[in-house]
């Protein structure tokens, strides 16, 4: 029996749709998740600003998401998989999903690869140093 995904999709055709997709992530990646703007002490932030940078850090402001990130960022590669990620946290995989992808929605992660039914996700550090860069002051601190 053909084992169909919900809405009866073939199996096979999403899996080559997905990798297709997955090629392009790369691409597509440092151009779509920098951060919003320029340093907060430089100008005041626009609505549309405010609102980018506020997703940005809703998404990490969660303790598990921040030791998501911090167990990818341990990795050599920023990468991670799904089912690393739910046994070094001890949440469900429903739960890792879902924080997952609302790091993914903030440009912070994507998912790099899948195998079999785990996907890999890999930290964008140059979202992470943006958005560093957008909260640091522009003064130094003696």
């Amino acid at each position: 029996m053909q084992r169909l995904w919900p809405g009866n999709i073939d199996e096979r055709r999403c899996r080559g749709i997905m990798e297709d997709m997955t090629k392009l992530l790369p691409l597509l990646e440092p151009s779509s998740t920098v951060a919003c703007c320029a340093p907060l002490a430089s100008a005041p932030l626009s609505d549309q600003d405010a609102h980018a940078l506020a997703v940005q850090l809703k998404a990490i402001a969660d303790p598990a998401r921040l030791r998501l990130l911090s167990l990818m960022m341990a990795n050599p590669d920023f990468e991670a998989c799904t089912c690393d990620l739910t046994d070094a946290l001890g949440l469900s995989q429903p739960t890792v999903s879902h924080h997952l992808k609302k790091l993914t929605d903030a440009g912070i992660v994507f998912p790099h690869r899948r195998e079999g039914s785990w996907t890999y996700y890999r930290v964008v550090p140059e979202t992470l140093i943006s958005l560093a860069g957008v909260i640091s002051p522009s003064v130094s601190v003696s």
